[in-house]
């Protein structure tokens, strides 16, 4: 092993030790009880809030997937999937966080989103509960396998190790650490692994324009590549065979395609998916007071707009700095890291490269954590063990984690995967599924359970049956599938709704005793 190799070790290694410390750390807390593990005592200030509930949602599609894009097809889609989400951040923080934060404790201390839905609607038979808990499973799990690709394409590049070794290495870090702290571990190492993502995007930005020659000579070159640096264009690599052809020593482009307004509300729909991830959700519902929710949202879109800024731009100077370094989409994701080790000392270069691995961490805990709970707490303990005591739920939680971690170790053994795609995909499931019901709950007093299942079941059908059979038929199908899902399920929940008794009484008491709540 050369000492470039080993100085990027020993950094990581750092890194690693910090995160194993923050959850040995925790470990006690966490053990406690189940509602200490799963969602930390309600107990998080608001920087920790802000910083993990970003952190986790961005994962390595923030640093690979989304300058990936970039480098490959230009401006075009990657400004509007960040615009889509900047804007998604800052509504799903004003609207959706403190009415949720109240609503979970007011509607029996909820402390999973499967738990408050049905709470909310005070269910008998858990069919609430039951669906919104498959739906994580499905839905993590495909998640949880982008975050393990993100790894193992990290250490493969950076060792030159066989991919598949290096994300089984990777997710075990992810599982162990997990497993031991919990929540609060979960929490406290997402913010700061928040503060190494922005520290990691930041650096990478400014040294790569000031490598490149300033920002001025990056948009020169970057508008001579036909349609890279237009946002209603995609540029279009002349690909065959799956790989980007080179003439004259450089990367070959052919007519760029135009982005109608269709395709741009599209794309920009990604933003939807804000109001029903779980992930980010569970850390509205974990702060320790709903009136710090206005100083987190500040922190949380601050952050939002900076990294997703910097993570367009890297991909964008990296395509002028390195235009023949990658030839195919999958490939392309890897550009974050070749900047930052082609700029840095070995040493420098691994705390940067921890960047990755903290975004790829700080996701797919969350992920696990979440799909573990949803049926350990709502499945297990909810329906087919009631009188199962809290240390069981918190082994089954446990034991939950480790058959979810196998499973999307599995669906990332294809080392081509392309971490942006699959990402897309989960996102717009849980979109679908839990976004329309989510806003309805909270702000409409008239939705019925029915509507809720109507809505749930049909945004999360919808998702699959557009991408997997509506989507290759072209034309007006290839619009994201988040939006079409999002809008059918709105439209079941609504019209359900109406033609449903009205919900009972103390449902819709325990609505105007939220509403009314004055916040501490």
């Amino acid at each position: 092993m050369d000492m470039d190799k080993f100085q990027i070790i020993i950094a990581m290694v750092i890194y690693v030790s910090a995160v194993i410390g923050i959850g040995v750390y925790y470990a006690k807390r966490a053990s406690e009880s189940s509602h200490n593990y799963l969602i930390g005592g309600r107990s998080l200030g608001p920087w920790v809030t802000a910083m993990a509930a970003e952190a986790s949602d961005m994962s390595g599609w923030l640093l690979m997937g989304l300058p990936g894009v970039a480098y490959w097809s230009g401006l075009g889609e990657a400004f509007w999937t960040a615009l889509g989400l900047c804007i998604g951040t800052y509504l799903n923080w004003l609207l959706v966080a403190k009415r949720l934060r109240i609503y979970s404790h007011i509607s029996g201390d909820a402390i999973t989103i499967p738990d408050f839905l049905s709470n909310r609607f005070k269910e008998n038979k858990k069919v609430i509960m039951t669906i919104a808990a498959l739906f994580i499973l499905v839905f993590f799990s495909i998640y949880a396998a982008s975050c393990f690709v993100a790894v193992g394409k990290l250490f493969s590049m950076l060792f030159g190790t066989r991919y598949i070794y290096s994300m089984i290495v990777g997710a075990l870090f992810v599982v162990s650490y997990t497993f031991i702290g919990g929540f609060l571990a979960e929490s406290a190492s997402d913010f700061m692994q928040g503060v190494i993502m922005f520290f990691a995007l930041t650096v990478v930005l400014v040294s790569g324009i000031f490598v490149a020659g300033g920002i001025s000579l990056v948009i020169e070159k970057a508008e001579a590549i036909p349609g890279f640096f237009d946002i209603f264009s995609i540029a279009q690599p002349k690909i065959i065979n799956g790989v980007q052809q080179i003439e004259n020593n450089m990367p070959v482009f052919t007519e760029p395609a135009k982005y109608d307004w269709l395709s741009i509300i599209s794309i920009l729909s990604w933003g939807l998916g804000y109001f029903g991830m779980p992930q980010v959700l569970v850390k509205f519902m974990a702060i320790n007071k709903s009136s710090n929710i206005k100083f987190s949202r500040r922190i949380a879109t601050v952050w939002v707009i900076i990294s997703l800024t910097a993570a367009v731009v890297i991909g964008i100077t990296g395509r002028i700095l390195y235009p023949r370094a990658f030839l195919t989409p999958s490939a392309s994701e890897n550009i974050f890291i070749l900047m930052s080790t082609e700029f840095f000392v070995s040493l420098i270069a691994g705390i940067v490269l921890a960047g990755i691995l903290a975004a790829t961490i700080s996701s797919a805990d969350s992920y696990l954590l979440i799909a573990a709970s949803s049926f350990s707490k709502n499945i297990f303990q909810g329906i087919l063990k009631k009188e199962a005591d809290d240390r069981t739920v918190l082994r089954m939680t446990r034991l939950t984690l480790l058959v979810i971690s196998v499973i999307a170790m599995i669906i990332a053994l294809d080392e081509n995967s392309i971490i942006f795609r699959v990402v897309s995909f989960a996102w717009a499931g849980f979109g679908a599924t839990f976004g329309p019901i989510m806003l309805f709950s909270l702000f409409w007093e008239r939705t019925t359970r029915a509507g809720a299942i109507a809505g749930m079941v049909s945004g999360g059908a919808t998702v699959f049956i557009w991408k997997l059979f509506l989507n290759p038929l072209g034309g007006i199908f290839k619009i994201y599938e988040l939006l079409p899902a999002f809008v059918t399920s709105c439209i079941a929940i609504l019209v359900v709704s109406l033609l449903t008794k009205e919900p009972p009484k103390e449902v819709k008491e325990e609505f105007r005793l939220v509403k009314n709540y004055k916040a501490v």
